[in-house]
């Protein structure tokens, strides 16, 4: 499995990370399957939020781990998110410390290896938050903290206040989903791409060590589905298809490939159920797309270059 740094930490992890969104409905028989296939492949950090299932899929993977003695937690990464309610979101002390104690009771660890902050609070303080993650460090339930969502000046206003390094953003990127990149390449023009809307939050991250997680790497823009094989892009699905035969692999492995071709070192966060379609995002390390391939595929998703 392909390494890299996680922000300067000098901790190196998978690059593929598990997203673990759809895996409450597992039972815990198939959740240890799950877990232990994807530590074979290499892929093993594991990515939770406490909304995802409402806390069931950390909870069957805290009950998976606490009866299958060979899953050493010592082994893995256990990442988590928190600050979303139902209805609004909550970046306060006393919230961030209940849902991490909900977390690690639910995954039966004693820390988080990470903890992100799941979506911006309008109401935030950030020093109630430099607050709970000082308790949190110092207590050793979380090891090393970041965000999710966040546009640089919200990173910033945090820092001001937070000791911690924040070690990663976790954002929306693939093929289609790529204002990151468009927003550097239509620079000085009134295109669309040109727009910047999330305040070069892909060169700010790689000038502040914060590595991006790509979630939802295979999704079109608000949530209209997964684009491959999709007819909204016959002609990115062609262009797949032809380096797929070339290099011998899916669609899944291509277009998770283009995001791991990026020098900006980012993590793919798998988000499937299917230990077959993780398969095909792992095998992703076997495939290195020239500069002319992931332009190729790039201008296939409808994208423009100057």
């Amino acid at each position: 499995m392909k390494q890299i740094m996680l922000g300067n930490t000098g901790m190196n992890a998978p690059a593929v990370v598990v997203g673990c969104m759809r895996l409450a409905q597992k039972s815990c028989g198939e959740m240890q399957r799950f877990i232990h296939t994807a530590v074979d492949m290499g892929a093993h950090y594991f990515d939770h939020a406490d909304i995802y299932g409402g806390g069931q899929s950390e909870k069957i993977f805290g009950e998976a781990m606490a009866k299958d003695h060979s899953i050493k937690r010592e082994a893995l990464i256990l990442q988590s998110k928190c600050g979303i309610r139902k209805g609004f979101f909550d970046f306060s002390r006393e919230y961030i410390l209940s849902s991490v104690d909900g977390i690690l009771q639910r995954l039966q660890t004693e820390y988080l290896d990470v903890l992100l902050l799941h979506r911006p609070d309008a109401l935030m303080e950030p020093e109630e938050v430099a607050a709970a993650f000082e308790q949190l460090h110092k207590s050793g339930k979380v090891r090393h903290f970041g965000v999710s969502n966040h546009n640089p000046m919200q990173v910033e206003l945090l820092k001001k206040h937070v000791a911690q390094p924040l070690i990663i953003n976790q954002l929306q990127f693939s093929i289609p989903v790529s204002n990151m990149v468009a927003a550097g390449l239509e620079v000085n023009m009134t295109t669309a791409g040109s727009f910047n809307r999330d305040g070069s939050v892909l060169d700010y991250s790689r000038l502040n060590d914060i590595t991006i997680q790509a979630w939802s790497p295979f999704q079109m823009e608000n949530w209209q589905g997964c684009f491959i094989d999709s007819d909204k892009f016959p002609e990115l699905n062609r262009e797949m298809q032809l380096l797929a035969e070339q290099f011998g692999v899916s669609k899944t492995t291509i277009a998770t490939a283009w995001i791991l071709r990026h020098p900006a070192g980012m993590q793919v966060v798998s988000g499937t159920a299917s230990e077959q379609r993780l398969k095909e995002i792992v095998d992703a390390e076997k495939v290195l797309l020239t500069r002319e391939e992931w332009y190729r595929l790039y201008l296939a998703a409808g994208h423009i270059l100057p």
